[in-house]
């Protein structure tokens, strides 16, 4: 697929080892800041405890799955919920712009400037060994954080609200990513990483 190349809305993002690109704005029917208001609103959230490193933490972050498949990572597994009508919606929006087909969305929400995602990659087994992650964003704009495996080379990626971002081929096999905490005031942010489960 040469989407990316063909398509002037989308930016392809240099990175050696990986397959980016980014779109300002997904057309969708609603507006951005409607979309953020029913997910807070609307979305079943959950605070959970993963293990890392034999240790247990609460996320820093609140978090729901939906979609057709359960999912495992770091000692949590994840109970597929039904797809609620506004996330089918932003699914259907996704698939539509990146020509990606996603069973299943992990969807994050960060409260405020404390609430943060570690770095880590999306490389487990169900996912293959190349897989295509579309990252979704609504409400205030973080920065996407992006740390390659062996040289440490460093990426930072602001993602504002509406905008879409595509990780695909070789990407989550060499980089890391994460979102970190801010010393700045932010409002709520809500980040929906479609998947496709095998």
């Amino acid at each position: 697929m040469d989407l990316f190349a063909s398509a002037t809305a989308w930016q392809p993002i240099p990175l050696p080892d990986g397959d980016l690109a980014l779109l300002s704005q997904l057309p969708l029917p609603i507006d951005n800041a409607t979309v953020l208001a029913r997910l807070v609103e609307e979305t079943a959230w959950r605070a959970d405890t993963i293990t890392l490193w034999g240790k247990q933490f609460l996320q820093p972050r609140l978090t729901c799955w939906q979609g057709e498949a359960d999912y495992r990572y770091s000692g949590l597994t994840m109970k597929a919920q039904a797809w609620s009508p506004l996330v089918a919606t932003l699914r259907d929006a996704v698939e539509t712009a990146s020509g990606y087909r996603f069973n299943s969305v992990l969807l994050n929400y960060y409260r405020n400037e404390r609430d943060s995602m570690g770095m880590h990659s999306d490389d487990e087994v169900e996912l293959g060994p190349a897989p295509t992650i579309a990252s979704l964003s609504f409400g205030a704009s973080r920065n996407f954080i992006l740390r390659h495996k062996q040289s440490r080379q460093t990426v930072k990626l602001a993602l504002p609200s509406g905008s879409l971002l595509i990780m695909r081929g070789p990407t989550q096999s060499h980089w890391l990513h994460g979102i970190n905490k801010s010393t700045r005031v932010l409002g709520p942010r809500v980040n929906l990483t479609f998947r496709y489960i095998r």
